[in-house]
């Protein structure tokens, strides 16, 4: 299956999902609940399932999306090629971003985790379209991650680079604003939306910061 061309990627708030902390909601319910509360990129995390299972969830998810929220897959190329996903987001142990972006062309996203500056510098001369920067604070659902950036390291990355940044780690609706002034395009988050008992709210409240931060 030929993957979307690329779609104009909206930072503002973007969904890492764990579907073992969305509680009795499937993964469906979550995504469509996250969205509607303003979500505007979801990433397709699956670490435990099967090849069959994480191409099938890709599937799903995607028919529900709409047009303007992409589907970015998390490592597997082969999953976001085979359910045509509009991107990809790597790790600094995954495919390096030129051989993906070799097999998945001009127009896919793709997106990578950079964790301290030697990596940032290396980062911005790669065929990328975003910077994850992780994680900004330390979170109990990303432990193989070096220190934390801090507010300090996000506004040092922001100066360095003009690749539009995805803060990741520990942000919640109390330090989001924060981290969109320090210079994040926008926040990414697990357990603040997946965890969430209304996910569709938490969005909502979460995208309000940010918007909040922007105009400040």
């Amino acid at each position: 299956m030929r993957m979307k061309p690329k779609k104009r990627i909206d930072l503002s708030l973007y969904l890492v999902t764990d579907r073992g902390l969305a509680g009795n909601l499937s993964l469906e319910e979550l995504v469509e609940k996250a969205v509607a509360g303003g979500v505007t990129v979801v990433q397709l995390r699956e670490k435990e399932c099967s090849s069959r299972e994480f191409y099938e969830l890709g599937l799903r998810i995607k028919r529900i999306l709409p047009p303007d929220v992409p589907l970015i897959i998390n490592d597997r190329l082969d999953i976001a090629m085979a359910c045509g996903a509009d991107g990809l987001h790597l790790g600094q142990l995954d495919l390096p971003a030129a051989v993906a972006r070799k097999h998945l062309g001009p127009e896919p996203i793709i997106g990578l985790s950079v964790e301290n500056f030697e990596q940032l510098t290396q980062a911005v001369n790669l065929p990328v379209d975003y910077l994850a920067i992780s994680p900004v604070f330390l979170t109990p659902t990303k432990t193989d991650t070096g220190p934390a950036w801090e507010l300090d390291g996000l506004e040092q990355a922001r100066q360095f680079t003009d690749l539009p940044l995805v803060a990741i780690g520990g942000i919640n609706e109390s330090n989001a604003f924060s981290v969109i002034r320090a210079g994040a395009d926008g926040i990414a988050v697990v357990s603040a939306i997946c965890a969430a008992t209304d996910p569709k709210e938490a969005s909502k409240r979460l995208r309000q910061v940010v918007e909040r931060a922007r105009q400040e």
